[in-house]
């Protein structure tokens, strides 16, 4: 028993009792003498005996577990999702389990699979950027278990117990460009993931809107389909810096990658912003430890965590007979204009 979590049944045959009547003491019941109350409870702490709440929950009906599944946990965004989907979901009395899919699809059905056989509540995901098909989700529908996607979400994936939580991702991009513009740039270049991602897809729309917009032209050698990560980011601006005529803005999907963008430029001795203004997007805790400090959009994590467990709550009051979904929430983004844009 030193190498297992003691159990019930060895409590029961450690005491010569049967084990529903140490599962009566342990609860407390007055059908159990307190003489034998006191044996349980002495020999359960002595072997340490911890009960199985899932196992519990189970037997009343209800797991009170959310299952959180995130690409990874490293940066700020994600964390600071799953801090709000905790601090809410502790809230409303559910614990939570988290898991990562390292960008990776298969990984990803793996804990989908795992969330599903630990009999969840319900399940919140962001998506890796590696999954284009979407069958271990049709799984989690057809079992009538509420899902809510976040930040990455499946477009046109719809059923009475699908939802979502986003950023205006268009919008923020948007916004971006807007102002590059008005701080006098006008080539500006584009860092991109994967358009399959919902939130790359939205964001180089707003891209490329926003220049159309205000009568700049759109330029395709200017569009860095790239990694999303600091060496990308540098490796996609020493690129670009060899054209011909190089970019005087940049519009990073992430801050990652604007990060490597601002250590390119500065290696080729030019200026941020006066030679080439750069802007990420997602606000990470270390773009205001940069030099110079980067402008990005504020994507509001912790609120997103927070709404996406209160969307999911309403599925599970409505039960498996809800009509129809909650309407999916769509949060403001808001430009954070520092030093690495600010010419004027």
């Amino acid at each position: 028993m030193a190498n297992r979590r003691a159990s019930i049944t060895d409590l029961a045959k450690t005491l010569g009792l049967s084990p529903s009547t140490i599962s009566r003491a342990l609860s407390n019941h007055d059908d159990v003498s307190e003489a034998t109350k006191a044996r349980v409870r002495q020999l359960a702490e002595e072997l340490h005996y911890q009960p199985n709440q899932l196992a519990a929950a189970l037997r009343r009906g209800r797991s009170n577990t959310l299952g959180v599944l995130v690409p990874h946990i490293t940066g700020h965004f994600f964390p600071q999702v799953v801090h709000g989907i905790a601090t809410e979901a502790a809230k409303l009395g559910f614990n939570v389990m988290i898991c990562q899919s390292n960008e990776d699809a298969l990984q990803e059905q793996k804990n989908i699979d795992l969330l599903m056989n630990s009999q969840v509540e319900g399940i919140l995901v962001s998506l890796a950027n590696t999954t284009q098909s979407f069958g271990h989700f049709e799984a989690v529908r057809q079992q009538n278990i509420p899902l809510v996607f976040f930040d990455r979400v499946v477009e046109d994936f719809s059923g009475s117990n699908v939802s979502a939580v986003v950023v205006d991702d268009y919008q923020g991009a948007y916004q971006v460009v807007t102002h590059l513009i008005e701080q006098g740039c006008t080539r500006i270049a584009h860092f991109t993931g994967p358009l399959h991602l919902s939130i790359h897809k939205n964001r180089h729309q707003g891209y490329r809107d926003a220049l159309l917009a205000h009568g700049l032209p759109l330029n395709e050698e200017l569009i860095m389909f790239c990694e999303m990560s600091q060496k990308g980011g540098t490796q996609a601006m020493r690129h670009l810096l060899k054209l011909p005529q190089r970019p005087n803005g940049v519009f990073s999907s992430n801050d990652l990658a604007a990060i490597g963008a601002i250590q390119a430029v500065k290696s080729q001795r030019l200026r941020v912003p006066q030679d080439v203004a750069i802007v990420g997007f997602s606000n990470e805790m270390f773009t205001m430890l940069t030099e110079p400090m980067l402008s990005s959009v504020d994507q509001r994590c912790e609120q997103m965590g927070k709404t996406a467990v209160q969307l999911l709550q309403k599925m599970l009051k409505s039960g498996p007979d809800r009509v129809g979904p909650p309407k999916p929430i769509v949060l403001k983004p808001k430009l954070l204009v520092r030093e690495s844009s600010q010419r004027k």
